[in-house]
Parts: structure tokens; sequence; C-alpha cells
């Protein structure tokens, strides 16, 4: 199994060095070409905007799109939620349009206040998982057939999946559980091919 990790901007190799501790080859992807021999993509956190531009100026967000109608698994953390969503709050980035979901950008606050919570993940048992939050969008709408992974103690959604699409608005690769990764790679077999 060979997974990309979105590598134009963000924390892409924070995610690339837990797959790689998993065992799992992965690999920067920077161009349209380097998607070919991937079978499931990360759009890691970073600044949604930069990260928006840079997937429209290096060609990568048909290609992207394309794999995902195609059955690829597409996880993305923070800013790679946004960029997963089908529609934000504000004008600008543009999302692929991909999840049934809406979120609203930094919505838990500017970097000062970025906050650390456990969460209960229900399909992880009953060990917590310990989420970072940094400038973190918030899930304000969830679409039919989308599935909520884990949530704050108030209840709002913080990881989401939709068949073969994942997203947080946390931070698993800032961590030293890999438990998302895991999740994410258990998707990659279903929907490859």
């Amino acid at each position: 199994m060979e997974v990309g990790v979105l590598a134009v901007q963000g924390d892409f190799a924070e995610h690339i060095a837990t797959l790689k501790g998993l065992g799992v080859e992965a690999r920067e992807v920077k161009l349209p070409q380097h998607l070919d021999s991937v079978e499931g993509l990360i759009i890691p956190g970073g600044e949604s905007t930069t990260l928006s531009r840079l997937m429209t100026l290096y060609d990568l967000r048909e290609p992207v799109r394309s794999m995902a109608a195609k059955g690829m698994a597409l996880w993305g953390t923070c800013a790679g939620m946004i960029m997963l969503a089908m529609e934000i709050t504000e004008e600008d980035p543009v999302p692929l349009g991909l999840m049934d979901i809406g979120v609203h950008r930094n919505a838990y606050g500017r970097q000062v206040d970025s906050f650390e919570q456990d969460l209960s993940v229900p399909c992880f048992g009953s060990e917590p998982f310990h989420g970072v939050f940094i400038r973190a969008p918030m899930v304000n709408r969830l679409g039919e057939g989308v599935e909520v992974l884990a949530s704050l103690p108030d209840g709002e959604p913080v990881a989401v999946q939709q068949d073969n699409l994942m997203a947080t608005s946390f931070h698993p690769e800032l961590t030293n559980d890999p438990r998302f990764h895991r999740h994410f790679l258990d998707l990659v077999p279903v929907v490859a091919n």
C-alpha cells in the first residue's frame, strides 16, 4: 500500500512520519503525476487559503476530485477538513466540495485560543484520543450519510466520515497515537481499485 500526503504546504512531514511508523509507504504529493501510484491521500493541516491556491496552481484540484469520485480514500485534517467540505461559511478558500459537510473556519478562535481535549471515539474503544486543536474548523452542517466518529464534550462533531472520506478538526499527526491513521488505512483497501 502506498499513501500520498499532499505536500504543498502545512504539516505533511508529521503525517508521513506516522505512516512510516506504521510500516506504510508514504509519498509526498506535489504534482498531479504523484497521485498515479497512491491508494489513499491525506490533505494535512496548514493554512487553508494558501493550500487552496497552491492546489489550483499545481493543477491538483481536479485530479483529487476525480480520484475521490473513483473511490480513493481521502482524509483531511484541520485545513484539510475545510478543503474536503461541500461548503464553508467564508467566500475563500474554495473547497473541493467532496464531503457533505458545512465548515466554519477558525471557529474556535485564533492561534492563542488553540486547545487540547481528550475525545471519546467509540470505534476505538474506551481509551480516549488526545485531540490537538489549532485554529480549528467547526462542522456546522452534517449531510445525510455522514457519520460522526468523535465529538467534543458539548456534542460538537470534530471527526466525521462519509464512505471513503474522513475529516478531523484536530491534528492526530501531532500526537504519538496512530489510531486515526490506522482507521484511515482501513478505508484504503475497501475502496481501492
